[in-house]
């Protein structure tokens, strides 16, 4: 459990790590370049910079979005090819909340820019985050009524 927990954890820290650790050398480097180049080309660092500091338009003005849509879907897929690695997709469905969390953490980062919710803009690095927590949820939910379904047809 310990080897699994610290592989989910390097992997959430930077998609590619854990494939690293597991010995998967090619897909650990290809993940890194690839975070890479998103990170760069959505203009992220620079956006979670803002964020942070609640300059939330400087934040919506330096992010490219049409790289940043990329994102959630290769750091999540990442994070659950690590975690499959370790044995952790033997269940069934298990992908259901990783899957749910990428899709809807994308839908954050489209609506970023201009929905606000209690009267925030939560910007381009917070909004997906809400999201993708909510997506993890729901994923986790169908999982459990798909699971359960299909024991009380057998």
């Amino acid at each position: 459990m310990e080897n699994k927990t610290e592989k989910l954890l390097w992997s959430i820290a930077l998609p590619g790590f854990a494939q690293l650790l597991n010995g998967k050398l090619v897909k650990g480097i290809v993940f890194i370049f690839l975070e890479f180049l998103i990170n760069v080309q959505a203009n992220l660092n620079l956006n979670i910079v803002h964020s942070f500091q609640g300059n939330m338009q400087s934040a919506i003005d330096l992010t490219n979005y049409q790289w940043l849509m990329f994102y959630p879907c290769l750091y999540l897929f990442a994070i659950w090819d690590a975690y499959r690695d370790e044995g952790g997709g033997s269940e069934p469905y298990s992908f259901l909340p990783f899957v749910f969390a990428a899709f809807l953490s994308t839908i954050g980062v489209i609506y970023s820019s201009t929905l606000r919710i209690f009267g925030v803009l939560w910007g381009p690095t917070f909004l997906p985050i809400l999201f993708l927590l909510i997506g993890l949820v729901i994923g986790w939910i169908i999982k459990i009524c798909v699971i359960s379904i299909s024991k009380l047809g057998k």
